[in-house]
């Protein structure tokens, strides 16, 4: 009996596709408006660090793992984490080059990440699976909800749309062999926790980081356009929160929103647009 969850129809295989947005990246690429540009920029910062240490944290359990369909969307997993690492490496380098101090916001992170690689397997792999459930949520809601990127440039919506896809695809993967390997369900649910609390502070410290060399941290009408965005109207983050917060059911699995027909019609989309 296999004990990946992934459902039939869903394959987690890595796509070896490259985006050239340098030029956009010089731009504020997300309709022109500055808040929401930094802080899509801000939220790529974190992917390189972020999801090599998911791809670590998996591979401390592979060799525990039996069941043939599961090893299999662990390799894919890990392909299309390590794939997701690069074009971003090359996003926030395209970053760089506009002028922002992306090494310091670099160090910032890593120091972080350093300490979660520190910690017990077990407690990086529920991290994983905390942090992938934020990712899956994000994920659904850009592939769902026109706001996320209405006004953005074709090759940055291209991109998002393509990490969304992929992290759709493997949602469950980590979340599998923690299932299988830790099962510790009080442990899974206190680090949500601290992935929240993280995810949301150097989501908010990168964002000012970046608007400050923009010259736009003490707008007041970038950041009443900003919290809008994300909470007021239409207000993407807080239309998420009861997805976030389904986490802490203690019968939560990742699948439950079944999201396949969604992610067909992006695959479809995607394909059409490459051909």
């Amino acid at each position: 009996m296999t004990i990946s969850s992934t459902p039939e129809g869903v394959t987690v295989k890595p796509r070896h596709v490259r985006f050239d947005v340098s030029e956009d990246l010089k731009t504020c690429w997300h309709g022109d408006d500055a808040f929401r540009t930094a802080f899509f920029n801000a939220l790529s910062l974190q992917f390189p660090d972020g999801e090599q240490q998911f791809i670590n944290a998996v591979r401390l359990y592979r060799d525990r793992i039996d069941d043939p369909k599961l090893k299999a969307e662990i390799r894919g997993f890990i392909g299309q984490e390590a794939l997701h690492s690069r074009e971003h490496k090359d996003y926030n380098e395209a970053l760089k080059a506009r002028g922002y101090d992306i090494d310091g916001l670099d160090r910032r992170f890593r120091k972080h990440m350093d300490m979660v690689g520190n910690l017990s397997p077990s407690r990086q792999l529920a991290g994983t699976c905390g942090a992938e459930h934020y990712t899956a949520v994000l994920a659904n809601a850009i592939l769902s909800d026109p706001e996320w990127l209405g006004g953005a440039t074709p090759a940055m919506a291209r991109l998002w749309r393509w990490h969304a896809i992929e992290e759709t695809e493997h949602k469950s993967v980590a979340f599998d062999v923690y299932r299988e390997c830790v099962g510790n369900e009080r442990l899974r649910r206190i680090i949500f926790l601290f992935v929240t609390w993280n995810f949301f502070k150097y989501t908010f410290l990168n964002t000012c980081s970046l608007l400050k060399t923009d010259g736009k941290l003490w707008s007041l009408r970038t950041w009443m356009g900003g919290l809008n965005f994300l909470w007021g109207k239409p207000g993407i983050l807080r239309q998420c929160l009861p997805e976030f917060l389904a986490y802490f059911r203690k019968d939560f699995h990742p699948w439950q929103h079944d999201n396949r027909v969604l992610l067909e019609k992006n695959l479809r989309d995607m394909d059409a647009a490459a051909s």
